[in-house]
This record gives C-alpha cells, structure tokens and sequence, in this order.
C-alpha cells in the first residue's frame, strides 16, 4: 500500500475559557497528536492518537475532542480507547461548550483522573461519509476513477498542540498531485490538504435500506432486506458497451460487477430477487461463523446507476430469542454486513412480533429514532401483531451491534393459532358436507367444462414455453462465456444438458397439443405453428453455435466476417422470437 506522509510540527495557541455546560480546561496541552487518515476506500477512516499532559494543579477527568464544523454532519460513527494492553473502551458524551456555540464537542471520560504533571495516552477513531468527491465528476467507460480529498494540515483541537504528525493512506500508487506544506512552518491555525488520486473500489451508496425481522414464538425468525442502491462515484460519461465490458479487463474499473454480504451462520432458505423476479447470478459460501453471499446485480453499477433489491432468510428463534417465563428477549443485529466498507443513508428497521405481546422495550447499542409502534395483521390474527420500529441515518460497518428488545408474552396464547385452525378446518368440513348433498345445477354444461379443460391445458403449456424459453437464455450465457474464455470443452458440456432440457420441454407441449386438438381445434393450429417456430429458432442458434465453434474459436474467421455473420444471425433470432411472442400473446 502506497502512504502519502505529512509531517507536521505546530503549537496553536486558541482560547481556553469556556462557561456552560462543558467548560474547555485550560490545564491541558497535547504532547504528541499521531493522527492516521486511511481514505483507500470511499469512506475516511480517522484515527488519533493523543498524548495529553496535566500541566496545572488539579486532576482532571475529562478531555474535549472535536472536529472541523464542516465534517461534523458526516461523522457517522466515533469512538476511543484507552493506550493499554486490553485497549479498554472509554466513554464520549456529546457536549455543548458555550465560549464555542459553532463547534460540536464529545466529554471523554478518562479511565483514571489525570494528575498534574502527568500524562496519559488515548486513541480515538473516527468515521466520515462523503468526505471523497469525483474528480473529474464524469468518466468514459475505458477511464480510470479519480477522487480528490479535501481536509486539514493541522488537526482541530482546542488545546494548545506541541507536536503533531498525519499520515494518509491511499491504497494505490497512482496519485496525481497533493499539497505540500514544510513541517516547521505556520502561516494560521488552519491549512488545507488536498489529495487527488485515483481511487476504483467500489463507491456504493444504500439510499435506503428496509429491515423487517418478525418473530415466531413457534422456532423461527424471518429477516428480509429491501435495499435501494447507487453508485456515488464519477457518473459515466457516454454509452455503455456490454462487448467492451466483457472483453477488455481495463473496462469499466470503477463500477462495481458483484458484491459480498455476510449473513448469520444459521441463516437458511436465502432468496435474491428484485422487481422482475429472482437474481440467479449469486453464489452462497458457507464459512464456519457465517454465510458469505456474492450478489452479481443483472447488470454491472457504474457512477449514477442504480439498483434495487431484496434479500430475506430464516433464522431459528433459540440462536436469538431468550424467555424466563412470560418474559422474553430478542437480541439481533439493527442492521447487517451488507458490503466492505458500506454507507448507508437511511435504516429503517421494524420487528414483528407474535400478537398478544405487550410490555415492549428497546435498547440499543447507539442513539436511534424510535416510530410510533404499527399494527401488522396476517393469517390467523385477530387484532394484528405489534411492529416496533427504529430507524437511523448515516450507518457505518461499524454500526453493526446488537440491538435488545424485552417484551411480555402470555404462553396460554399459543394455543390461539391451532385452535383457529380447528374451527376454520370444521367450518370447512361443514360446507363441504352440504355442497357435495345439495345439486344447484339445472344442466350440464359441455361448452363451460371444455373451456376450463382447454384454460388448465394451456396453464401448462405457458409454463413449459417459459422453460423452453430459458433454455434459449442459457445457450445465449454459453456463447458469451465460450467468446471469452474459448473452452469448448466446457461449452459442449454445456451444451448437452441445456439441449437435453430442451428435448424434455418440447415433447411436454407436444403432449399437450394432442390433448388440445379435439377441444379447441383453431387453438391447437396456433400450437403447432409455436412448434414450427421453436424448430426454426433452434436451428439458428445451432448455426451460432457452429460460428463459434467451428470459426471463431479456430481463428478461421476474421472479425469482421464474424461480426457479419453474427448480426445476421441475431436478425433471425430476434424475428423468430417476435413472432413466436405474437403467438404466446393470443393463448394467454
């Protein structure tokens, strides 16, 4: 990893007096500041570590930290340590101090009170969102990303500071230019630090991210995410091209083709999908403390696209869920591991839980907004079950913490769903007891029952046409795979069994055009044309598959003559497809 190093040696001088809430101790100086800014991702990674003397004549218990009022906003996440070996966690308050009504300050609580003429050592980290901009804002799909980061040569503080050092980590080589300052000279209290460099990870934004864990007293948890997301960093400039995308490696190196999200160990029956339907291009790892998924949206993410989706899976309740009695508490995450690195702008999480709880109360690990509680009803509820929500803005990875939710629950009201199963089940019984005695029909309707026969009929055939059509799909993945990668090998393998899925498909609606054919005669001729279509469709793509294989894999065909030959063939392809849509339109 490529470090940018700033040395830089200043005494600041600010005052010290302070009246309100907070007062700002003049006893105080910092020794050493080593402060560590790690921008090789999109976020700004801030940590300092401080050595703070007591030159006064009483102890102090508490130190002011504090940031530049430009970034206070987006400080996502802030926290500090103590220098020993167990790195003990020590506590910051948010603080207002009167003598500085524009600066935003947290209390640290020191592990032991300071006493003068000693010093003590401490580290706190910090993170900042939206602290990298595009620099130039827009790019062409064959350019590499550049971001520019703006700070500060001298670190915000109200104390008088001896010595400071920064170090900026960028993760890359490639750096365009950068401030310069001498370490010994001090023109004023602030200098500013740009960085202009290139950075490709992946610049991902989730706008929004919809939570819902709903609980099952009956051995079940079910989590499902819905996530909005965009890619922040330099929008593309100029059209897209997937032939580009795919054949050259220094394509599009900035956008973002897949993604991991981590899920609990025990998480089970994951599905992936968005508006049009499930995402099959994802891949589940299971690791020995949690499930790692890698998300491949439809389409590769550059600057300004955007992409939605949702994720859900089952947990069982007893990793989770604990009870004494009446009494119960769930511990789970507010929000999970969704990428490296993630910003999320807006959590929304709800909890569903099982009708008849009361007595509910939320702790969390971070201050959070809670929404008036909602009802959510479904089957076999009678008033609806209680849904608790919180939500959040500006969430780091390092928001991922466990949230505690204690609540009552009457066991006696378990017996509630299965007795509701009862009734229903002897209600039913009952209706059908009369139904099947009782004849509310005048005649027989021949016309009526042929009709619903030929509608299943066709149910059936809809369903293996889609089949069939995927298997086109599949051959369509090959093609571009063996394009690529020129295995043949491989692509016949392929290819076998995607043609043996074919055979299956098409005998099925054979068999169902017999079927057809005395009942709806003028439909089963619609049919039969689909077939004659098919057969044409598959013949083209056997011509394709010859292209590749026999020429283009070989190198007995120039580019050009393949680009030809390839366009012709799509031509056919997409009339063939064409007309067979017509036809699936009018057997709907």
């Amino acid at each position: 990893m490529f470090r940018l190093f700033i040395l830089i040696f200043s005494v600041i001088s600010l005052a010290n007096v302070g009246l309100g809430q907070e007062a700002i101790s003049p006893d105080l100086i910092i020794r050493n500041a080593e402060r560590s800014i790690e921008i090789s991702s999109q976020l700004c990674k801030v940590s300092v570590k401080i050595t703070v003397e007591n030159v006064g004549k009483n102890p102090v218990s508490r130190y002011l930290f504090t940031v530049e009022p430009r970034v206070v906003k987006e400080v996502a996440y802030i926290s500090a340590q103590a220098s020993d070996p167990a790195r003990t966690a020590l506590r910051l308050t948010p603080v207002k101090v009167q003598s500085r009504p524009k600066d935003s300050f947290w209390a640290l609580d020191l592990k032991d009170n300071l006493l003068p003429g000693k010093t003590v050592t401490f580290e706190v980290e910090y993170v900042v969102t939206d602290a990298l901009t595009p620099h130039p804002t827009a790019i062409t799909q064959k350019e590499k990303q550049l971001v520019k980061y703006v700070g500060n040569h001298y670190i915000y503080s109200p104390y008088r500071i001896n010595k400071q050092t920064t170090t900026v980590s960028l993760g890359t080589r490639n750096v365009e230019s950068y401030t310069k300052l001498n370490p010994v000279s001090i023109s004023d209290t602030t200098d500013p630090m740009v960085v202009h460099y290139e950075n490709n990870s992946p610049f991902l934004r989730v706008i929004r991210l919809e939570r819902v864990i709903e609980v099952s007293h009956w051995g079940n948890i079910a989590v499902e995410e819905t996530v909005d997301m965009v890619h922040v960093g330099a929008t593309l400039s100029g059209p897209f091209s997937r032939y580009e995308f795919q054949r050259e490696s220094h394509s599009g190196l900035s956008s973002v083709k897949s993604f991991k999200t981590i899920l609990p160990a025990a998480a089970s029956d994951i599905y992936y999908r968005d508006d049009i339907g499930n995402i099959s291009t994802s891949h589940m790892r299971l690791l020995g403390d949690s499930v790692e998924l890698d998300l491949r949206p439809r389409f590769p993410l550059f600057g300004g696209w955007k992409t939605h989706y949702v994720l859900g899976y089952n947990v069982p309740s007893y990793e989770y869920l604990y009870n004494s009695g009446d009494n119960y508490k769930l511990k789970m995450r507010v929000i999970d591991h969704i990428f490296d690195d993630m910003a999320v702008d807006e959590l929304v999480t709800r909890v569903i839980l099982p009708e008849g709880s009361n007595n509910i109360h939320i702790s969390s690990p971070y201050p959070v907004k809670r929404l008036p509680d909602t009802k959510h009803s479904t089957y076999l509820d009678t008033k609806g079950r209680p849904v608790i929500t919180i939500t959040k803005n500006n969430l780091v990875e390092n928001h991922i913490q466990d949230f505690e939710l204690d609540y009552e629950f009457p066991k006696i009201l378990m017996l509630q769903e299965p007795l509701l199963v009862v009734v229903a089940l002897y209600i039913l019984f009952i209706m059908v007891i009369i139904y099947v005695r009782l004849d509310f029909s005048i005649s027989k309707d021949e016309v009526s029952e042929s009709r619903m026969r030929v509608s299943g009929l066709l149910e059936k055939l809809l369903l293996h046409q889609d089949n069939r059509a995927n298997t086109y799909s599949q051959l369509d993945d090959q093609l571009a795979k063996l394009k690529t990668n020129k295995d043949v090998n491989s692509f016949s393998y392929a290819i076998k069994n995607i043609n043996q899925e074919h055979k299956t498909e098409t005998t099925q609606i054979s068999e169902l055009l017999s079927k057809v054919k005395p009942e709806a005669p003028e439909i089963a001729e619609k049919i039969s044309e689909l077939q004659k279509l098919d057969k044409y469709l598959k013949d083209v793509y056997g011509q394709k598959q010859s292209l590749y294989v026999e020429k283009l894999v070989p190198g007995k065909i120039g580019r050009t003559s393949f680009v030809e030959a390839e366009n012709a063939l799509n031509k056919k392809k997409e009339d063939t497809i064409e007309k067979i849509n017509i036809i699936m339109k009018t057997l709907h």
